[in-house]
């Protein structure tokens, strides 16, 4: 349940909520801090952007020789990465759930992003000591996967924890359209500065956006103290979390494990997209720096930059269906409804893949799937979140969001050993895989609609008029 109810005295909209309201559905009182909580994603994927496309840079151009003559690649080190993140996420969870029922939300937060910010000066430094990209690359690559899991998630527990399920379907919208923007601005600044800075420096840049994100959350947790509608309510905001584990709750009920399960598959096929994508860009860079027609650039710089490009129109294409579609999807098909429209095209695009899997058309379909991916999928995944309790909120929403994520990445990883090692097929293999977990998904889609619809009525029954 919501601890706060933001409601403007007298009732009366300001311009700020008929200015939002052109985006989604405002009432009177809403719009300042749903814009504020916009700004906070902004910053937070603007941080992960930044450093988003030095993982594939360090990581990609790594080969490690194996016994026998054989090499491990890095699009194969990628994959099998997840396996390694899904074990790590078994020992995170339980930990940042005993962190949690020690402290309150604000604190919780606070001090897990003063953590990663601490990393990132940490990684900055042994990049500028000359620590070999191949000893580097896997670290930041597994630290970057337990990063953007954890910040992000946690910033949507706490958003969910200002809402009602009625105001989040509506504001919800607005919150992740900021994050969208500050994607498309994060891959924006790499894109321009990663040739000019190099690549650790950046990593000071998102390690400084971080710092602004953690004002934010403070400021919109001083501004909700202070609107508080009653003492009880925010009282509860003030204390620790109950003792039981994300886990404990994510397999005691249903609702919840379906989500960990539907983002299990999501990922999955995901993972296995993002394979294809990176192998075909990597023998592409090794052909141009081999042949002369790399216009003097590394193999790493022509990744880095390339996947730069990819994120920018990617993040783009998410700004649009984020401001213009989203509220509107959630109005007329409502959250279950809006399950099914990301699996439909994840079946166009791995088709396309299976067909024909040229560098551009991967890279088309990708932008798409990814866009939606990004921008209508998380915010049903987090809105999803809406009708359960302040535990399942933080505890349960890191528990889906990071192990469950990180076990397809790990599923994945398996289908990598055993399509490319085992039987030695290529990326048509990937996609025709793809294309069966795709109907998994839509079948868990069903289950999940029907139970967030039953699970929604119950929760508005018992809200306070």
């Amino acid at each position: 349940m919501a601890t706060t109810a933001m409601v403007a005295p007298g009732g009366k909209k300001s311009w700020l909520d008929r200015l939002m309201g052109l985006a989604a559905e405002v009432n009177a009182g809403e719009a300042m801090t749903a814009l504020l909580l916009a700004c906070n994603g902004f910053f937070i994927l603007a941080a992960y952007y930044v450093i988003r496309p030095l993982r594939d840079a360090l990581l990609l151009p790594v080969r490690i020789g194996l016994p026998g003559g054989g090499a491990l690649t890095g699009p194969e080190i990628k994959s099998y990465a997840g396996a390694i993140l899904a074990g790590l996420f078994i020992f995170i969870v339980p930990l940042y759930g005993i962190f949690a029922s020690k402290v309150n939300r604000l604190q919780l937060i606070n001090w897990v992003t003063l953590f990663f910010v601490s990393n990132l000066v940490v990684f900055f430094f042994l990049g500028q000591a000359g620590v070999s990209p191949t000893v580097l690359g896997v670290p930041f690559f597994l630290w970057i996967g337990i990063f953007n899991l954890m910040v992000v998630a946690q910033f949507w527990s706490f958003a969910n924890d200002l809402y009602t399920p009625d105001q989040g379907k509506r504001l919800f919208a607005i919150v992740g359209f900021g994050g969208s923007l500050g994607a498309m601005a994060g891959s924006s600044i790499t894109s321009v500065l990663i040739a000019r800075l190099g690549e650790f420096k950046m990593m000071l840049i998102s390690a400084g956006i971080l710092l602004i994100c953690l004002a934010l959350t403070n400021l919109i947790q001083a501004r909700e103290k202070e609107r508080a509608p009653n003492a009880s309510g925010q009282l509860q905001a003030e204390q620790p979390l109950g003792r039981e584990g994300g886990f404990q709750l994510v397999l005691r009920q249903r609702y919840l494990l379906l989500i960990g399960m539907l983002t299990l598959a999501v990922q999955f096929v995901n993972t296995n997209g993002n394979y294809i994508l990176g192998e075909t860009l990597t023998q592409m860079a090794r052909t141009a720096v081999a042949g002369g027609a790399s216009g003097g650039l590394s193999e790493r710089q022509i990744i880095g930059s390339y996947m730069a490009g990819t994120d920018f129109w990617q993040n783009l294409l998410v700004v649009v269906i984020q401001l213009f579609l989203v509220s509107r999807i959630f109005k007329y098909l409502g959250v279950g409804g809006a399950l099914f429209i990301l699996p439909t095209i994840a079946l166009s695009s791995y088709g396309l893949f299976a067909a024909a899997p040229v560098l551009a058309l991967i890279r088309l379909a990708k932008i798409a799937e990814n866009a939606t991916d990004y921008s209508l999928q998380n915010t049903v995944r987090r809105a999803l979140f809406l009708p359960t309790s302040r535990e399942a909120k933080y505890k349960a929403l890191q528990a889906v969001e990071t192990f469950f994520w990180r076990a397809g990445d790990m599923l994945s990883g398996v289908a990598t050993f055993v399509i490319v090692q085992g039987l030695g097929l290529g990326v048509r293999s990937y996609a025709a895989a793809n294309l069966g977990v795709v109907l998994v998904w839509i079948l868990l889609a069903v289950g999940l609609s029907r139970e967030n619809r039953k699970l929604t009525v119950e929760t508005l029954a018992t809200e306070p008029a």
